[in-house]
């Protein structure tokens, strides 16, 4: 059963990110304040969701909230500032984008780097403990879905539709064939060890 806030009656912003295993793509995080009296029977952690799911729950905690934010860090920012920095980059970048100032973060996972003068408090598993966070998992997850089908046109090789830029077999075997294109993540293990990469 998620908790709809950690001390009641306080303004809080959950934050999430997607991405982060991707061997393509930007980090795509989200902040999300949810009305007091937020309810909804389908929301969970995105990963625990079906893809229908998700973007259904998207319309409704986009429509709902108190106010939603998404930020993104390129490939070329992850590759220059690591994929953590990049992930709490992400995640300030969505609070930057909030029309409401929270009176508190929820963050999660166990790493963040202050934002502000904002509280935080980081929850492990936190997308399967605190509504605000799981709803800003879908938002993180369903932006970043949107993303990687809208390049896949320009990258059918890569399969990005079906595989989101995550490390999949076919994923690696286009790798390999084609070698990286401009999305790709140069500081990740683009293949594994049984495909070699010969491209100069």
């Amino acid at each position: 059963m998620l908790k709809p806030f950690l001390i009641e009656g306080r303004t809080e912003a959950g934050c999430d990110e997607a991405g982060r295993g991707c061997l393509a793509g930007p980090v795509f995080a989200a902040a999300v304040i949810l009305p007091p009296d937020f309810s909804n029977p389908v929301l969970n952690d995105s990963k625990q969701l079906t893809e229908h799911q998700r973007d259904a729950l998207r319309l409704v905690i986009e429509q709902q909230a108190v106010a939603w934010a998404i930020g993104i860090v390129t490939a070329e920012e992850i590759d220059r500032i690591n994929i953590l920095n990049a992930s709490i980059l992400a995640m300030h970048r969505a609070i930057d984008g909030l029309k409401v100032r929270p009176e508190a973060l929820l963050i999660d996972g166990n790493r963040f780097k202050p934002y502000a003068d904002i509280p935080f408090t980081t929850i492990v598993k936190g997308d399967a403990t605190m509504m605000s966070i799981a709803a800003a998992s879908v938002l993180a997850k369903t932006h970043r879905d949107e993303y990687m089908e809208r390049i896949d046109a320009d990258f059918p090789q890569y399969q990005w539709r079906k595989n989101k830029g995550y490390p999949t077999r076919p994923h690696r075997e286009a790798i390999r064939n084609f070698g990286p294109s401009p999305h790709h993540r140069m500081t990740f293990r683009l293949l594994d060890s049984q495909l070699s990469l010969d491209f100069q």
